[in-house]
């Protein structure tokens, strides 16, 4: 099995972590009659040889020759493992470079080991075979005619399933493009046809979803008219066999971070997958995803309701439209008693800030009823805001006032709770003399100083009360060097005093002294708000301007050029510093620099088409160039045609940025909204 491996100078190749000589001992853990030591081995294999960093190494080229026969020996246990390690290995390789393309050589001329595969004994190689196959099988007539006879034998649910997804992987690699040859066609053509074919009945439901999920990806034209209620019957059939058959429960198990994990992954994995197939294949089609989520959120089955709350979370990170019905159908699920289904629903809620106000009601019911679930105690760490409530407050609502006011006055108040305030506005101005006393009270040299003070502060900056001042002095003051995490507390203190502005009079003289440190920016910023002295923070912000010794990404001299750009004219004597910032440095740093430029002159000068172009090409800019155009006021017209049409785009403006992309994209709407209002002032 292994002949010839003893004979390869391993310690010369390298993995991810170094020499390769460990590489030869991961191999024949492989064939371990140890289920344990298998599954080590294959770890190892995915963790050091097959790192998932787009790059081949010398060790993973010289793996690949025994892992192929590790996959045809039928004494070796976990062989399916080992041909999803090679599909894995071959689409790394797909990417660049010479061994890559040996990679991909390598597979194609030992095809006919996954083809000796396809009719193997064992279920779980034979689903993971057809995805090798339509890799690395070259020609597509034996192909075709391999998959054709495989779905005609075959009578595992799952195998089927996989055999539908290699037909439409199959389909969209041949599909017509440009001038394609006749072969190609009738190829791709006749793989859509069993697609078609099995998307319908005497076929089961889980078969011919997948099949309409894969139609969708390559074949969208031959869905039928009535696909969403289809889809949604095919759904229900589905769950009503699997529950006759004996479907997996929901055990809620001890809150612990790892069973909380457990949770939120679907338990029908099978279900997601034939679902978020079809969900990514109709794409742009969003009324048909919304109203195809609908129907999960109202399916009986509460596995099909977990599914579909999140790809709700999946349909909202990336468009702006259709919110509401389903966030309504999320809030329902609040009363499930299924563990998992109820942390999954308050998950996305919490992910979509005011957007969830339309499971309000069920959220405010639970909180109320159920106060056990307004906090969190883990496992392990310090009590927290329970997710509920945090979702509540996310919303606006100021029925969550009440609620945190008796958490406040409570035996057991989370350190985190401060962080849900600022949503809920002037509405939370109740809360202000208890959230004060607990910043006054916060102990100057506690480990846990930053996580008790940071929250406070930013509820009471976002309050604007003024009457913090003392409490927030006494922080910058009294925290002795070399705290853990200091510099947060003292970064945030300083942030709370600028929003203060004038009444934060008193802490000026802490503010300059601060001008000679590493939070000189932030000292400068929160000065020129409470003083308007442009001559007392001038020469601080110019030195960070200049300073190109630290932070490699440029991080202070952004902050700099953004605090610059709000001083206005005061800060003409940084203007060249500015220019030369706008024409280098990451596409943040120059958006930064030229709005400062612009709110320094009145003029864009020559960085408007550059704004231009960052806007477009760079959305991570959008939020400060409208920020930007907001404060410039009706001098920001030359750039208020993108306002307007981010304003009418149903598409986020980041679908990359997880889950604080909703909230990123709420804040970028409120700052065109804004500007274009003619509410933004210099």
């Amino acid at each position: 099995m292994f002949r010839g491996m003893d004979e390869v100078d391993w310690a010369s190749l390298r993995h991810a972590y170094g020499s390769a000589e460990d590489v030869p001992g991961l191999l024949r853990g492989l064939a371990s009659a140890d289920p344990a030591e298998r599954q080590t081995a294959l770890d190892g294999m995915y963790g050091a040889v097959h790192h998932q960093d787009d790059d081949v190494r010398d060790s993973t080229l010289a793996c690949v020759p025994f892992l192929l026969t590790l996959a045809g020996r039928q004494e070796v246990r976990d062989r399916a493992g080992v041909v999803e390690l090679l599909v894995s290995i071959g689409d790394v390789a797909g990417a660049r470079g010479d061994r890559a393309a040996e990679v991909r050589d390598t597979l194609r001329a030992r095809a006919d080991v996954f083809v000796r595969l396809a009719g193997d004994p064992d279920a779980a190689v034979r689903r993971v075979v057809p995805g090798a196959l339509v890799r690395y099988v070259d020609r597509p007539a034996r192909l075709l005619a391999l998959l054709r006879e495989r779905i005609t034998v075959e009578r595992d649910d799952r195998v089927l399933l996989a055999l539908a997804e290699s037909l439409g992987l199959f389909a969209r690699r041949h599909r017509p493009a440009g001038e394609a040859h006749a072969a190609e066609e009738a190829y791709a053509a006749e793989a859509v046809r069993l697609l078609v074919e099995l998307s319908g009945p005497p076929h089961g439901p889980g078969l011919r979803l997948a099949a309409l999920g894969q139609l969708a990806g390559c074949a969208p034209d031959l869905l039928p008219s009535d696909l969403v209620p289809t889809v949604v019957r095919l759904l229900r059939d589905r769950s009503g066999r699997r529950a006759r058959a004996g479907g997996p429960e929901d055990c809620p198990g001890p809150d612990t971070l790892a069973a909380r994990l457990r949770r939120l992954r679907p338990s029908d994995e099978e279900g997601s997958r034939l679902l978020r197939t079809l969900h990514c294949a109709l794409d742009s089609r969003v009324a048909d995803r919304v109203a195809l989520l609908c129907g999960q959120l109202t399916s009986p089955d509460p596995l099909d309701r977990c599914n579909g709350v999140w790809m709700s979370a999946g349909l909202f990170r990336e468009w702006r439209t259709g919110l509401a019905e389903p966030v309504a159908l999320i809030g329902n699920q609040l009363g499930s008693e299924e563990v998992r289904l109820h942390d999954a629903a308050v998950t996305v809620l919490l992910e979509l800030a005011e957007l969830a106000a339309p499971a309000a009601d069920h959220l405010h019911a639970l909180v109320t009823y159920r106060p056990e679930l307004r906090i969190r105690h883990g496992e392990r760490g310090a009590p927290a805001l329970g997710g509920p409530l945090k979702a509540l407050a996310g919303t606006g609502d100021a029925r969550a006032t009440p609620v945190l006011a008796e958490v406040l006055a409570g035996p057991v108040v989370p350190h985190d709770l401060g962080l849900a305030v600022p949503h809920l506005g002037r509405a939370a101005v109740p809360l202000v003399p208890a959230l004060r006393q607990r910043l006054a009270r916060v102990p100057l040299d506690a480990s846990d100083t930053c996580e008790r003070a940071v929250p406070l502060l930013s509820a009471l900056a976002a309050l604007g009360d003024y009457a913090s001042v003392p409490a927030v002095v006494r922080l910058l003051r009294g925290m002795p060097d070399g705290l853990r995490r200091r510099d947060a507390v003292m970064e945030a203190a300083v942030r709370a005093l600028g929003t203060f502005g004038g009444a934060a009079h008193e802490a000026v003289p802490d503010l300059r002294g601060l001008l000679e440190s590493d939070r000189a920016v932030a000292a400068a910023d929160a000065l020129w708000s409470i003083t308007g002295d442009a001559h007392a923070v001038l020469p601080a912000l110019l030195r960070a301007l200049s300073d190109t010794s630290t932070e490699p990404g440029g991080g202070r001299r952004r902050r700099a050029a953004a605090v610059l750009g709000r001083l206005g004219p005061a800060a003409r004597p940084a203007l060249p510093g500015l220019r030369e910032l706008a024409e280098r440095g990451d596409p943040r740093t120059r958006a930064t620099a030229a709005c400062a430029v612009w709110r320094t002159t009145g003029d864009p000068e020559r960085f408007l088409p550059a704004l231009r172009s960052a806007w477009r090409e760079h959305p991570r800019t959008r939020a400060t160039i409208a920020a930007c155009v907001s404060a410039l006021g009706p001098a920001g017209a030359p750039l208020h045609d993108l306002l307007r049409t981010e304003l009418a785009s149903p598409l986020r403006h980041r679908t990359d940025a997880g889950g604080n992309g909703i909230r990123e994209d709420l804040t970028l709407l409120r700052a065109c909204a804004q500007a274009l209002a003619g509410a933004g002032h210099r």
